[in-house]
């Protein structure tokens, strides 16, 4: 009959949760963040084409920069260009969270403006 002896064992189940667990924390915190960046690109590609849209309409500057800042995430820059008949909307945001990494979420809608549509040919 062999005997189980336990007690060498005892605290292995604690070393190895000690060198788990942080593992784990880090590992739904890298998960989390991935999805704050992804929802804050989402918000990116909402706002530049909210914003193309209203530039589209001939909209007031003003107004046009407005609809965007409302959709786009907190502290994103918002340029509006108008390039011939065609109207730019560049969104550019800092990720959430770890603003000391130089990665940018950037987003680029362009619309024909509606005075032009239909015109020439």
């Amino acid at each position: 009959m062999r005997r189980c002896d336990r007690g060498r064992d005892a605290g292995f189940v604690t070393a190895e949760s000690a060198v788990v667990l942080p593992v784990l924390v880090l590992f739904t915190l890298g998960l989390v963040w991935g999805l704050l960046v992804a929802a804050a690109q989402i918000q990116c590609v909402d706002a530049a084409r909210t914003g193309a849209r209203a530039a589209a309409r001939q909209d007031p500057p003003e107004a046009v920069l407005r609809v965007a800042r409302e959709t786009a995430p907190r502290g994103a820059r918002i340029t509006v260009t108008r390039e011939g008949d065609q109207v730019r909307v560049a969104v550019v945001a800092r990720p959430p969270l770890l603003h000391g990494l130089s990665i940018e979420l950037r987003e680029e809608a362009v619309a024909l403006a509606e005075e032009t549509v239909g015109a020439g040919a």
